[in-house]
């Protein structure tokens, strides 16, 4: 029972930080349709700066001013990444050299961060202390990540629903060319989408940092694990992001329990082409049809 208790908890823990990677995914893909595939190299950024943090500040109050201050950084940083991204599209569509500008990112960051801490992983200390549930105790970040993901999933729901930005962004969703017809600003809009998306990141890794792999070549596992959860869950879907990110930390953290932690991502994939075959538009994402 205490086995079980602990591969649930650190499961949805986990399963919340896959989570939110996979809802900036879907942020910045309903908005221009390109995939950030530096996403988990940024998770780690934010790590960083959790990390730093936490030998900065003094106290719990100190660790939140500079969670605030590491957020709008990197949702600054990640909006100009978006720029740079966009620069060169016409639409999201027209072309795919976004796929180039994102792993290109992701190569540069990797090399940020080896000059910055080296080749070996750098460890952090929660601000908080461990939690007891079900007869072990819990490291706080897990319970954290996992209060964060909810709240970034209803922010979402809200924002894109009550607000003039957030409504224009579902339309350039729907269908961008009528939506730049329309006189929206689109460009905009998706420039937006990704700083909210750097905003994401930036919150979970800062958070998460005691729990998190931060290393120069980490970020490609949570890219990874990210991109599969929204897979599962129905790319654009943040309600699918949620489920399929716990869904995923659940899974990998009993292969990792049982059979070591080199399967855990080979398990993801695993769970990804079962899902795939039985519902290949994901969990939560609805099949559209194509004129051809």
């Amino acid at each position: 029972m205490d086995e079980l208790a602990i591969i649930l908890v650190r499961g949805i823990g986990i399963g919340a930080i896959y989570a939110l990677i996979a809802m900036s995914f879907n942020v910045v893909h309903n908005a221009s349709g390109v995939l950030n595939f530096a996403q988990g190299n940024l998770l780690v950024v934010g790590g960083l700066f959790g990390a730093t943090a936490l030998v900065a500040s003094h106290g719990q109050w100190g660790w939140i001013v500079m969670l605030a201050i590491a957020v709008v950084v990197l949702g600054v940083a990640v909006a100009f990444q978006g720029f740079v991204t966009l620069l060169p599209l016409r639409s999201s569509v027209d072309q795919h050299s976004w796929l180039v500008t994102t792993l290109a990112a992701a190569v540069i960051i990797n090399a940020i961060i080896l000059i910055a801490i080296g080749s070996e992983p750098l460890n952090a200390r929660s601000p908080f202390a461990s939690v007891p549930m079900f007869g072990a105790r819990t490291p706080a970040p897990y319970i954290l990540t996992t209060g964060l993901a909810l709240l970034w999933w209803a922010a979402l729901h809200w924002f894109h629903r009550s607000t003039e930005i957030g409504i224009a962004m579902r339309a350039v969703a729907q269908d961008l060319e009528a939506a730049r017809a329309a006189g929206l600003p689109v460009r905009t809009l998706q420039l937006y989408a990704f700083a909210i998306s750097g905003l994401i990141t930036g919150s979970v890794g800062f958070v998460a940092a005691p729990v998190l792999s931060m290393a120069n070549d980490s970020g490609i596992g949570y890219s990874t694990h990210g991109f599969v959860a929204a897979v599962i869950g129905g790319l654009g879907s943040n309600a699918g992001a949620l489920a399929g990110g716990l869904g995923i930390g659940i899974v990998s953290m009993y292969a990792a329990f049982e059979y070591g932690g080199e399967y855990q991502t080979a398990v993801s994939l695993g769970v990804l082409v079962a899902v795939l075959m039985l519902r290949p538009e994901g969990l939560f994402g609805r099949a559209s049809g194509r004129r051809v």
